[in-house]
């Protein structure tokens, strides 16, 4: 089978960019296309993207991730560095054209004259002289040098694809995790607002119950602190939200606005909802390890350690090339210095380094230790895998449990402070019953809300750890090891 050229391996790289952005196990869904971008008075840059003009659903910003990221970004250029290299290891095996030239002028004192001829002898060189020869050579052994420089740029080739879709599965990643940290830093401004609401209305009631004398000042001063205490975390939540909002423009490239605003123009349109799915933990650490791009990467830099063995092993053989050309020079035994000879040259050449003082020693010493050490690294990698699974695997399952010990907490938490009002207005209750019912609220609808952003995320971090995001493909099928 040919081996796919570097048209098809940037077409491969942007194969996996889109597929990246597809869910595990899911078929492409007819959704709308990224919003439009429109630019923000104050905004645009030069060279930036501009700010969206719509809320952006999850889609979307994974979607622009994959278009804008500057991590995407900066990797598809070290592919085209990879790709770079991959030409570098191909020219070993191809024939090279070169040409060359010289002029010379030389003391006449220097050339030595034949004691006859007349006086001053003759002379077999002239004092003014140039030359100019084109020339085409082709490898034709090296020890295997050739051989293992080929194969080498395909595994070099399918190291750098591999390296990059971790890195778009990393980045997918980030900005699914920044997403959900931003509704979740909504949905506690909700919480907060509401608690604050809450705690308003008691001290309004607080007040009205101690102007007509039926409480003591006490009570109004108890209100008064709920209410000093709630606010401070309504002021965090709405930080957090600005910083988180922050943190997904960087992340998609955006720069801030310099209008001197602190919030940024920037709105989603998801939900906080729970994930569904779910996944055996020997399924997991087996599809892990069948399709982490980050194993694919290391097995062909195992290869690649192998290759540049052989290479190492070939200065010990003879190089064998062969040369071929057409030259041009000025004629020798005349002044005229616009007269020349030419004529065709062709001939083989042999080199072999007998003895380098341990050079070559030294060098296949060198490659066998990169070569055992990248053995090495695929196995303590693949160890850390299955950690980084099992790890996943165990917060995956302790936020669904999370999450489902809180799914009537917060209608049990509204009952609560419903039951406790109704008394304290029958006088059988207290007003500390009301305060303690309005905090139990409040910190079940933050724990419920926490809880589905950490079963989210924690679904996410184990479809990375899966690497089930995409499957990189070789030439020979799915990705194996060398």
């Amino acid at each position: 089978m040919s081996r796919p050229s570097l048209t098809q391996a940037r077409f491969q790289v942007a194969l996996l960019t889109w597929l990246a952005a597809l869910p595990a196990g899911s078929v492409v869904r007819a959704e709308s296309a990224p919003p439009a971008a429109a630019s923000t008075p104050g905004t645009a840059r030069s060279g930036t993207p501009a700010w969206p003009s719509a809320p952006l659903s999850l889609q979307n910003v994974l979607e622009l991730g994959l278009q804008q990221s500057p991590a995407i970004l900066k990797g598809k250029q070290d592919i085209e560095e990879s790709l770079g290299v991959v030409v570098q290891l191909k020219s070993a095996a191809r024939p090279q054209v070169s040409a060359s030239g010289a002029v010379n002028s030389l003391d006449s004192g220097r050339i030595e004259a034949a004691p006859f001829g007349g006086p001053g002898g003759i002379k077999f060189q002239s004092d003014k002289n140039w030359n100019t020869a084109i020339q085409v050579s082709q490898p034709l052994y090296a020890g295997g040098r050739i051989a293992a420089s080929l194969r080498s740029a395909r595994w070099t080739r399918e190291a750098a694809l591999a390296s990059y879709q971790a890195l778009v599965e990393e980045t997918l990643l980030n900005l699914r995790i920044a997403y959900d940290d931003i509704l979740l830093a909504a949905e506690q401004i909700k919480t907060q607002e509401a608690s604050v609401h809450l705690l308003e209305q008691e001290l309004a009631d607080a007040r009205r119950r101690f102007e007509a004398g039926t409480v003591p000042r006490f009570n109004v001063l108890r209100a008064e602190v709920e209410l000093g205490s709630a606010k401070p975390r309504l002021i965090r939540a709405r930080n957090a939200h600005r910083i988180a909002k922050n943190h997904l423009a960087t992340l998609l490239g955006w720069n801030t606005p310099n209008d001197g605003a602190e919030d940024i123009p920037l709105q989603l349109s998801g939900k906080l909802e729970a994930q569904k799915g779910d996944a055996a933990l020997t399924q997991a650490i087996g599809r892990a390890l069948a399709q982490r791009p980050e194993l694919t990467a290391l097995r062909a830099q195992e290869a690649i350690r192998g290759e540049e063995l052989t290479q190492a092993k070939s200065a010990r053989l003879p190089v064998v090339s062969a040369y071929g050309g057409w030259g041009w020079q000025s004629r020798t035994f005349t002044d005229d210095f616009s007269g020349y000879v030419d004529g065709w040259n062709v001939g083989a050449r042999v080199d072999w380094s007998i003895w380098d003082s341990g050079l070559t020693r030294g060098k296949v010493d060198a490659a066998t230790a990169r070569r055992q050490k990248a053995h090495i690294e695929i196995d303590d990698t693949a160890r850390k895998i299955e950690l980084e699974v099992r790890t996943a695997h165990s917060n995956f399952q302790e936020s669904r449990e999370v999450l489902e010990s809180q799914a009537r907490v917060i209608e049990q938490a509204e009952e609560a402070l419903r039951l406790a009002g109704a008394r304290a207005e029958a006088g059988s209750g207290t007003q500390l019953d009301v305060l303690s019912a309005q905090t139990a609220l409040t910190e079940a609808r933050s724990t419920y809300f926490q809880a589905l952003r950490d079963q989210r995320v924690a679904w996410a971090r184990l479809e990375r750890a899966m690497g089930a995001a995409t499957l990189l493909r070789t030439d020979s099928g799915t990705a194996s090891k060398p």
